[in-house]
């Protein structure tokens, strides 16, 4: 249970809190640490995973704790993105911009439910190869406006961030999309 693919998992969870509230606080040295928190956070996403299979370590533990860890991870800096307090002239995520942000997390919780009723029927849904693309852009985009808050006179890099999450938006759309239909062939 405790092998290094989970731990690692487990880090990630535990990193979240830090990350909150190092958001929380305006000053953009507090933005470029959580930028190379988040980074290092990232890069334990794609080592636990690598490690498990690599070591025919995949646990059920593992394949339960990762998906959760990436959510509330993901859901922890969109809320923090979009409540900053910051007294910037780049909000990091305002405006039209919350929509993107909105479809992520609607997302995220729809597709959690319906894992979660598909496997009571025991039917797995693996993850696609479109919904580690959308994973890869929404980890782009949050990194890049964490980083926008650390430089914030270099708008181009709030702009990327932005960009990757609107493309990140619509590949969660189709993505939920496959999974919905999936599910509701289950339905009766």
């Amino acid at each position: 249970m405790l092998t290094l693919p989970n731990l690692l998992t487990l880090s990630r969870i535990f990193a979240v809190p830090i990350l909150v509230f190092l958001l929380w606080r305006p000053a953009p040295l507090d933005y470029a640490i959580t930028f190379v928190l988040y980074c290092v956070v990232g890069i334990t996403d794609y080592f636990d995973g690598y490690l498990a299979r690599a070591q025919g370590r995949i646990s059920r533990l593992g394949q339960f704790l990762d998906p959760i860890a990436d959510k509330i991870m993901v859901a922890a800096v969109l809320v923090m993105l979009i409540s900053s307090r910051k007294a910037n002239p780049l909000p990091e995520i305002a405006g039209l911009h919350i929509i993107p942000a909105l479809v992520i997390l609607l997302r995220e919780i729809i597709v959690s439910g319906l894992r979660e009723f598909l496997a009571e029927l025991r039917v797995s849904m693996p993850v696609s190869a479109l919904a580690k693309w959308k994973t890869t852009l929404q980890m782009v985009a949050l990194g890049a406006l964490i980083l926008g808050g650390a430089v914030p006179n270099m708008e181009w890099v709030h702009l990327v961030g932005l960009v990757c999450l609107w493309l990140a938006a619509a590949l969660t759309l189709l993505t939920g999309y496959d999974y919905l239909r999936i599910g509701l062939r289950h339905m009766d």
